[in-house]
């Protein structure tokens, strides 16, 4: 039952990750860095900050919390996964939800599931190992299918369809971009996994063990931020787009605002998630180190959801359609493969 209860907890979080992309949508007048920054600031600053208060113990502060050690370690690695943050936007901007989440979360996936299992000395090519990197081939292979299902449609749309769906549309900038995404964006995983001694301490001083991860994933994603502020400023300095945060009607600005903090508390609902559907699968060490691939996977799945709503897939012939409901099975057994093996 707790690996159910810790799996719809995830699916709660993905949902909310694979739904964060549509608010920006409804952001007037910015240019692509003004918005990105300011949804950053959202998703990588405020909200994991009220996360992590959550986390605080009555008896200490989240400064003693941080300094247990792997403070730097997790900030680094979320420097690093802030690249991939950055051009996981971009290969949205590129390939559309859909395929561009695709791609990127497949590879983000295998690096961010199996690199943590290796640095911790797994052997897997033996028992729970074994089962771990047998799920991550499935996932990788779903999200291979759900790829080509993009590939199919791409291919059977005119200039003009694929302008339509997507307004910048170009396949090959867009899966290389999506591949460097999803290798980066591997780090936030190692990020949190540097900070097993934070979570520990945070559990030690009496907070509840649903919210230890918060303080954790609050240095990643601060790491993050710094990459994409520098790369944003530097942007709007280089386009001459800083008039977006002051020069527009009062109105637009605080629609803006609105829909930049709702994007930014639906993607962090995807590891506010992970953090409370661990603390279930605690009880099973191989669905513990497969929740990475889990949420990716699930985030793979809503992210096509909201490709169909979004008529992304619109005027695909049948075979298509049929590859990506393929792909998509494949990875909702994918999420399920760790525990039929473990029973």
């Amino acid at each position: 039952m707790n690996t159910l209860i810790g799996l719809l907890i995830i699916a709660i979080g993905s949902f909310g990750q694979s739904s964060s992309y549509v608010p920006i949508n409804k952001v007037k007048d910015w240019s692509w860095e003004s918005f990105w920054l300011v949804q950053g600031l959202f998703a990588w600053l405020i909200f994991p900050l009220l996360g992590s208060f959550l986390a605080m113990p009555s008896i200490g502060s989240l400064i003693d919390i941080w300094s247990s050690g792997g403070a730097i370690y997790s900030i680094i690695y979320g420097i690093l996964w802030g690249i991939g943050g950055l051009t996981f936007g971009l290969s949205m901007r590129y390939l559309g939800v859909a395929l561009g989440q695709s791609i990127a979360l497949g590879t983000c996936s295998a690096f961010g599931t199996l690199l943590p299992a290796i640095f911790g000395g797994t052997n897997l090519f033996e028992g729970a190992g074994l089962i771990l990197l047998i799920g991550v081939c499935i996932t990788i292979a779903g999200i291979s299918v759900i790829g080509y299902a993009g590939s199919l449609r791409a291919k059977n749309m005119t200039e003009e369809e694929k302008k339509a769906a997507i307004k910048d549309f170009a396949l090959t900038k867009g899966l290389l971009v999506a591949l460097l995404a999803g290798v980066m964006s591997a780090c936030f995983n190692l990020g949190l996994n540097a900070g097993d001694a934070i979570k520990a301490k945070t559990i030690e001083m009496g907070a509840s063990e649903l919210f230890a991860l918060n303080p954790v994933i609050m240095l990643v994603t601060f790491g993050g931020f710094i990459t994409n502020a520098v790369y944003c400023l530097f942007q709007n300095a280089k386009n001459k787009t800083f008039n977006d945060y002051s020069k527009l009607p009062s109105g637009v600005f605080v629609n803006n605002i609105l829909f930049c903090a709702l994007a930014g508390i639906l993607w962090y609902s995807q590891f506010f998630g992970l953090g409370v559907g661990q603390s279930y699968l605690k009880g099973s060490p191989v669905m513990l180190a497969f929740s990475w691939s889990i949420l990716m996977s699930l985030n793979v799945i809503f992210s096509n959801f909201w490709g169909v709503i979004l008529k992304e897939w619109k005027g695909c012939n049948n075979k298509t359609i049929i590859v990506l409901v393929i792909g998509i099975l494949i990875l909702i057994f994918s999420t399920f493969f760790p525990t039929l093996m473990n029973n």
